[in-house]
């Protein structure tokens, strides 16, 4: 077993390496950033600077450090993990890179570089050591040439891609002389540890992520071309219709900058000149020219797309028309096959209702996918040995929805391939045998997980992962479904535990808490102390939970069913107050969006496993409401835990839950969560999210066997009237400065009123229930309020608040 990973050095402090030491710190993991000593210039000397100074020679990686500290989206989970992070330089630090057990190198793409700093690495290196480059496709065999055969052993590729947070994506490539150990050691710590997916490719140009997902893009463009389409109809056709991000291709560009994806076209196009993909490998004429006159995209303001102030003074999206060179405003288009998709959940029936269509997007749409499909299959073998880490690259590197190959699947691989063949398009020849040999898919469901097929082999092969990575369709098939409606499921996951599964009948993106969802977690409450040890809440659709049903709020109060609301909050509350009271452990595992009651649920466990990336807020006052999920119950909890029962003032912990709540505070990581009381100190984080259910499955099972027992009852000691005059007068304040509305006001007067304890004062103990009914006669109150109905029709029609 190789030596654990516990301090690293990143050589290079710019984008890709900050990311990288950025990344280490949310991981816990201490980091050496270095960079060069720039030369000295004027500008240096008049701010007082010198040549000896450190402040100077550590000047690029101080750089570095500030634009993680500044970075939007931030590239850090929390500025407390900053520092994790020491800054140095290549001459006075070098020698500490033998304090470290990885060497990562992140410096500019070139060859000779590269070779000169990795000869100046083996001076210092200490055998056992790590080294990698972050390289995104120059080959290994000439990075390591010169050096010793026991310093090649422990060289790969370790290529993250760009925000190293966000993109999930680590291709790991093994150099010929690579010690297996090696690979399987930073496998393991780039999956268990930094959270991401790792995909092993071959010493090839641009590695897997980038070759098939550059070549789509140009598939893409030259496809424009010969078409005779516009780039924006294009977006429209390559975005969420066809299982790609909303940015879809020509945004996808902008948002990298048209000057690096053609530097990696070039590449492509200079270094496989015998790969059949050369004609998508030229640049056309009309590229060049943005590249020549800084049209670069995002980073320059302008590019295949650009934003400035229209002919009405508001901010207008405009688009380049390829023929003229002239920018015009952003059309729309609604071909019949785009409005089809709209309301398809499924990405391969979507994909599949688009592809098939006889009109303009949907013969586009299969000209692209049939040439990125055939060309994909084709490269099987050559960048990879398996069509599972091709499709895992796009999935996790480009945001597509299915990888390539599961695309084909949703299609009909049989009707893809005799629809190429009649185009005269011809797919790799394993694909046709494997047809002829009985198999009419790539993947199937297994007795156990999903199994893929290896071409090599000639047999279906179960999917290679970790057996911590649970996955809940697949527990479905094998274990008893103990009960379900259309939008949730109680799931026995073995060991004694069960899983709430959220699975929103008509939004099953967000999630939303509707009836069904609180019916079955009412169901999991009542029988799972007679069925389990420990109850797990969690999913693994795309977000946890946006809070509410909306709709059905607005129509309630619309119609002034007051009663039907009354009862609605009543049995929220016995939910979120029923699994905080439960007589087994109860784990919540949120993940991306966790609003409103989505961050009560979570709030109510008595542990949570929180993914990273989640981003939680009681958010109700953005559509004119309170929290009335027993959120103001948990929040005072978490504020006054560890003070003092006696204390006489306890209001400045309190208006940190009022600032929180008021302001509809989202933390932007589940670390920034702590910081805001959604998270306690006892909470967990887990940077992985296929392992995130079998971390909270342990959790829950080691709560039970600790022998669980569910806390007691609390009351508190609230300011009450007092309080609530204090909070009042900073809001008249704000109101008087134009920083909030009346009904602002009036929204935050309730929020006060609840957190203070109502009508009391601080010698009288306010118990929990008071606090629940406080909470639900503020919102039954808003609910009525026209300006909060305002609001909530706003957010369902625009997706935004509406400040009124």
């Amino acid at each position: 077993m190789h030596k654990p990973i516990r301090k690293v050095a990143v050589l290079g402090a710019g984008v890709m390496g900050s990311g990288i030491a950025a990344h280490l710190a949310n991981a816990g993991v201490p980091s050496l950033l270095l960079d060069i000593v720039p030369k000295f210039t004027p500008e240096d000397e008049k701010a007082g600077l010198k040549p000896e100074d450190r402040a100077f020679r550590n000047k690029l990686a101080l750089q570095g450090l500030e634009n993680i500290k500044k970075s939007k989206p931030a590239l850090i989970y929390s500025q407390r993990f900053l520092p994790l992070i020491e800054v140095g330089n290549f001459e006075d630090d070098w020698a500490r890179l033998s304090e470290c057990d990885w060497i990562v190198e992140a410096v500019v793409e070139r060859l000779d570089i590269k070779q000169q700093l990795f000869a100046r690495v083996e001076q210092v290196w200490r055998p056992g050591v790590i080294v990698s480059s972050n390289t995104s496709g120059l080959p290994i065999r000439k990075m390591v040439e010169g050096r010793s055969p026991e310093f090649r052993k422990h060289f790969l590729v370790t290529h993250f891609f760009n925000p190293v947070r966000y993109m999930r994506l680590l291709e790991i490539v093994a150099g010929e002389d690579t010690d297996p150990e090696v690979v399987r050691t930073m496998a393991d710590f780039g999956r268990f540890r930094l959270g991401k997916g790792i995909v092993y490719g071959k010493d090839t140009p641009n590695f897997v992520g980038n070759r098939i997902g550059v070549y789509a893009l140009m598939a893409t463009l030259h496809a424009m071309i010969e078409m005779d389409y516009q780039v924006d109809e294009v977006d429209a056709i390559t975005g969420p219709a066809m299982g790609h991000p909303k940015s879809a291709s020509f945004g996808t560009v902008d948002l990298v900058g048209l000057d690096t994806m053609v530097h990696v076209v070039r590449t492509l196009r200079e270094d496989l000149p015998n790969d059949e993909g050369q004609p998508y490998f030229q640049v056309p004429e009309f590229v060049t020219r943005m590249v020549e006159q800084k049209m670069l995209g995002r980073k320059s303001g302008a590019g295949f797309f650009k934003r400035e102030k229209g002919a009405n003074g508001e901010k207008q999206d405009f688009v380049l028309d390829w023929k003229t060179f002239n920018y015009r405003p952003k059309q729309r288009y609604d071909f019949p096959s785009l409005k089809a998709t709209k309301n398809i959940h499924d990405p391969g029936e979507r994909i599949k209702t688009l592809a098939f269509a006889e009109d303009r997007a949907g013969k586009f749409a299969w000209r692209v996918l049939r040439d990125t499909l055939a060309y994909t299959s084709r490269r099987l073998f050559e960048i990879a040995d398996t069509i599972v880490d091709i499709d895992n690259a796009l999935k996790w590197g480009f945001n597509w929805e299915l990888g390539p190959f599961e695309t084909w699947d949703a299609l009909g691989v049989r009707t893809v391939v005799e629809r190429m063949k009649a185009e005269g398009v011809s797919p790799a020849p394993w694909v046709e045998e494997m047809l002829a040999s009985g198999a009419e898919s790539f993947y199937r469901p297994g007795e156990l997980r999903r199994e893929y097929w290896d071409a090599a082999k000639k047999a279906y092969l179960p999917e290679p992962r970790p057996d911590t990575f649970l996955v809940l369709p697949e527990i479905k098939r094998r274990n008893r479904i103990v009960y379900e409606n259309p939008g949730a499921s109680l799931i026995d996951l073995g060991d004694g535990i069960g899983c709430v599964e959220f699975h929103s009948a008509m939004q099953p993106k967000l999630n939303p808490i509707d009836d069904q969802i609180m019916e079955v977690m009412h169901k999991a409450l009542e029988i799972g102390p007679r069925e389990f040890r420990g109850l797990v809440i969690h999913h693994q659709a795309e977000q946890f939970c946006a809070g509410a049903n909306l709709l059905m709020i607005l129509e309630g109060a619309t119609s002034q069913a007051w009663k039907a609301i009354d009862e609605m909050i009543r049995k929220f509350q016995g939910m979120t107050m029923g699994m905080r009271y439960a007589p087994i452990p109860v784990i919540t595992a949120p993940f991306g969006f966790t609003f409103g009651g989505g961050a009560e649920i979570t709030m109510g466990g008595d542990r949570v496993c929180a993914l990273a990336e989640t981003y939680i807020g009681l958010v109700e006052v953005g559509v004119g409401l309170v929290p009335a999920g027993a959120g103001h119950v948990f929040m005072l909890e978490r504020v006054l835990e560890g003070i003092d029962e006696p204390i006489l003032d306890n209001l400045p912990f309190i208006r940190k839950a009022f600032e929180t709540i008021a302001m509809a505070k989202v933390a932007t990581s589940a670390e920034e969560a702590r910081e805001l009381k959604y998270l306690r100190p006892c909470d967990h984080v887990e940077l992985n999210r296929d392992q995130q259910l079998w971390t909270a499955k342990r959790m829950a099972i080691a709560m039970a066997e600790e022998g669980y027992r569910p806390p007691v009852p609390k009351t508190f000691r609230l300011p009450g009237r007092s309080g609530i005059a204090t909070l009042r007068m900073i809001l008249h304040n704000l109101k008087l400065t134009h920083n909030i509305s009346s009904h602002d006001e009036k929204i935050a007067t309730h929020i006060a009123t609840i957190l203070c304890g109502g009508d009391t004062t601080i010698n009288n103990p306010v118990s929990e229930q008071t606090i629940l009914d406080l909470e639900r006669e503020a919102f039954l109150s808003l609910c009525g309020e026209p300006k909060t109905q305002e609001r909530i029709k706003y957010m369902l029609l625009n997706n935004k608040p509406l400040r009124n």
